[in-house]
């Protein structure tokens, strides 16, 4: 998932940021709530981690302004309170769930999955494409019924190619989708990423049907 992380307290930012990244999210930091606001209108985000105690707007009203555009945008929001009435606060303005401060780390990666489950409108339990399936849900990946073993960040592309079969999809659009802001779009790293599916996801005898559109990006065939 592309995440934004509207945390002010640098430190927690930091932390929170580099455990998300390492569960294989793309994550963006913003600091304060006008800024969140902003982000979240703006950018292809996939759920928003909201702190109540930020500077400008704070997080109940920034849930609450987002709701106000019409977006859907899953909202999980963080607090040190642990008040019924912040809770409910929270829960008014259109957060879908709600962690106080201190929490385990595991319990925020569940949060997220359980959110992720619920997601956009146009999310499937499962994808389907020839001899893969992709189950989102349970994070799993079968060729042919078995089961292959990806990391997060490959489940993540392979995610997003599965989701756009027949279409270009660009090295840009995966950058933005799989990556975060802090990524080097000079590197070779999508290239890797790319030549790791195929490798498990193919055979010298029948290869993944992506191909390769020089200088743009890349393309899921029919795979019968």
């Amino acid at each position: 998932m592309r995440i934004l992380l509207a945390e002010d307290d640098p430190k927690m930012a930091r932390v929170l940021a580099i455990g998300l990244r390492d569960a294989g999210h793309a994550v963006d930091t913003v600091g304060d709530g006008d800024r969140a606001f902003e982000s979240a209108v703006s950018g292809p985000y996939d759920l928003l981690i909201l702190d109540v105690m930020l500077p400008g707007r704070d997080g109940i009203t920034t849930c609450r302004d987002l709701r106000a555009t019409g977006s859907r945008l899953p909202v999980l929001m963080l607090t040190a309170r642990d008040s019924l009435q912040d809770r409910v606060g929270g829960l008014d303005a259109g957060a879908d769930d709600y962690l106080t401060k201190p929490f385990a780390f595991e319990e925020l990666l569940a949060r997220l999955r359980s959110l992720g489950r619920r997601g956009g409108p146009t999310r499937r339990p499962t994808i389907r494409h020839g001899r893969v399936r992709l189950d989102p849900a349970k994070r799993i990946v079968e060729v042919d019924g078995s089961s292959v073993v990806l990391t997060a960040r490959e489940f993540a592309l392979l995610e997003v190619l599965l989701d756009r079969p027949g279409e270009l999809v660009t090295r840009t659009q995966l950058i933005e989708r799989v990556w975060d802001d802090r990524y080097d779009g000079l590197s070779n790293l999508v290239d890797v990423y790319i030549a790791r599916l195929r490798r498990k996801l193919g055979s010298a005898e029948r290869p993944w049907p992506l191909r390769t559109v020089r200088g743009a990006g890349y393309v899921l065939d029919s795979d019968d």
